[in-house]
């Protein structure tokens, strides 16, 4: 069980990157990684030192703020990259690359959804996994405005067509849901 640093108690990171199966020597993607690490830092204990992780956000100060904690902790596999995910091929992260990738309460911060996830697809190597975690739509007095929270139902409908395969959903936390997928 991994010690949790930081963040909230909105997501069950433990459980989330068990069902995303990340263990030794994966290179991994936290994209849209925000300020605290609350994924890029389990994540870089799991893939352990031959492993690497990649902590992705398109705002400079976040990066900053995961560059000082890097330095902070002295971890060593985890490389901060700043992209805009709705540009096709815009990340420098190679093609096929990636044993996984994350987007993390990521895609209700944009309308250009399929172009995000698109770009994740582009760096996942075949038969990887993404995994996508947001807000369920339930009426609650936090989290982002009903209206611009993502229906579940529209991205599995759609992932074939992003070259994805839809494998599993589960509870992220009492307020979110995952999405496990396969790059086909």
């Amino acid at each position: 069980m991994l010690n949790l640093s930081g963040g909230n108690i909105l997501l069950d990171v433990n459980y989330i990157l068990e069902k995303a199966q990340i263990g030794p020597h994966k290179v991994v993607a936290d994209l849209g990684c925000g300020t605290s690490g609350h994924f890029v830092f389990p994540l870089s204990r799991l893939v352990g030192k031959h492993g690497k992780v990649y902590a992705v956000d398109i705002q400079k100060i976040v990066l900053e703020s995961i560059i000082r904690r890097i330095k902070m902790e002295k971890t060593l596999n985890i490389e901060t990259i700043w992209s805009n995910l709705e540009v096709f091929n815009a990340t420098k992260i190679e093609s096929s690359s990636l044993d996984a990738a994350f987007l993390i309460n990521t895609l209700f911060l944009s309308h250009k959804r399929i172009e995000i996830i698109r770009e994740s697809v582009r760096m996942l190597k075949q038969n990887r996994i993404l995994t996508i975690v947001d807000w369920q739509s339930i009426d609650i007095p936090f989290g982002p405005p009903p209206e611009e929270r993502v229906k579940k139902e529209q991205i599995i409908s759609n992932s074939s067509r992003m070259g994805l395969k839809f494998e599993e959903e589960f509870l992220a936390g009492q307020y979110h849901y995952g999405l496990i997928f396969t790059k086909i």
